[in-house]
């Protein structure tokens, strides 16, 4: 049972329960100029503030019922930090013990909220301070070593299916809200499986709908570029993850660190909505597709997680001036 499948004087059994069946908002001030439509679904409602509450309960119960999970196992993770915070908090629920391979590269707060939830964890140093397809790589090796000596199960983000599901749910949520008007849906690609499991849910109801997928502008990989360093958390990996599939997207966009963030930082004074930075290129890149679509369209895009995740980076960016810099320019 889910909170979606409970009564209106029914309570939650517990905090999953809470996951999912988020708010749908028009933006009011942040608007295309030709009059079209564009949607956040706040995916910051969740518990842990986060859409990857969805991706790491669907892994751990897809893990329980099949049996590759069973009481007194452990769980293992390499994570830039949401997912890993999503998955402390399901853990911590269902009293599972959890390992994450995390980094410096990514937000303090996030690897905070871990330790907070319980989550016993690795941190891995970023030679260049953000993330690259190395930084990547060594996490992935580091929780496989993890796996082997605990004897753990391994969700395995970049490569478990069992997460499309829940987007696959995520997408019915949408395309309910919206009464089925719904031009396009714009999703930033960490291990792609949100705007694969969204874009297949929505196109099984209208094929033709647009499909965007961003892209940090320095590691556009699935643009045919090279990798690069970036910091826009959670996305980006710096290779064409395996859930990648060349049609999920109709297109892809590229937004750059700054832009992301000064978007962000636009929907905090303009919109009142705290967000992270892939928010912010989220919202760029629906803006592109708005003046594509015209003005009848309405397009959805995602608020991945609250911006109370990076306080410490979005004040050092305010305090320098730099997130301002780039609103200027835009």
């Amino acid at each position: 049972m889910r909170k979606e499948d409970t009564h209106h004087d029914e309570l939650p059994r517990d905090i999953l329960h809470c996951i999912g069946n988020t708010s749908l908002l028009p933006l009011r001030n942040i608007v295309p100029e030709n009059g079209s439509r564009i949607l956040l679904k706040l995916e910051n409602e969740n518990p842990t503030g986060s859409m990857k509450d969805r991706m790491a309960l669907a892994m751990i119960e897809a893990a329980e019922a099949d049996g590759r999970l069973t009481a007194g196992g452990s769980v293992v993770e390499y994570t830039g930090g949401s997912t890993g915070v999503s998955l402390s908090l399901v853990c911590a629920v269902k009293g599972y013990p959890l390992h994450i391979v995390t980094s410096d590269a990514f937000a303090q707060e996030k690897l905070d909220h871990m330790k907070i939830l319980g989550a016993n964890l690795q941190i891995v140093h970023s030679e260049s301070g953000g993330m690259t397809e190395k930084l990547t790589r060594d996490m992935i090796e580091a929780a496989r070593i993890i796996t082997e000596k605990t004897g753990g199960f391994w969700t395995d983000q970049l490569n478990n299916k069992d997460q499309i599901a829940a987007y696959h749910k995520m997408a019915e949520e949408i395309w309910r809200q919206t009464n089925g008007e719904i031009d396009g849906f714009v999703q930033m690609v960490g291990t792609a499986a949100s705007v694969r499991g969204i874009g297949e849910g929505l196109r099984r109801h209208n094929k033709n709908i647009k499909i965007v997928a961003v892209e940090p502008s320095g590691s556009a990989v699935l643009s045919g570029g090279k990798p690069g360093a970036h910091k826009i958390d959670g996305v980006g990996a710096g290779f064409v993850v395996p859930l990648w599939r060349e049609n999920i997207a109709d297109q892809i966009e590229q937004v750059s660190t700054e832009e992301g963030t000064a978007m962000a930082i636009r929907l905090a004074r303009e919109e009142g909505l705290f967000a992270g930075t892939s928010t912010g290129g989220n919202v760029i890149s629906a803006l592109r597709l708005a003046e594509q679509l015209g003005p009848d369209a309405t397009i959805v895009t995602v608020m991945c997680d609250t911006g109370m995740k990076y306080l410490k980076t979005y004040g050092t960016e305010v305090n320098r001036g730099g997130g301002f810099a780039m609103l200027s320019e835009n």
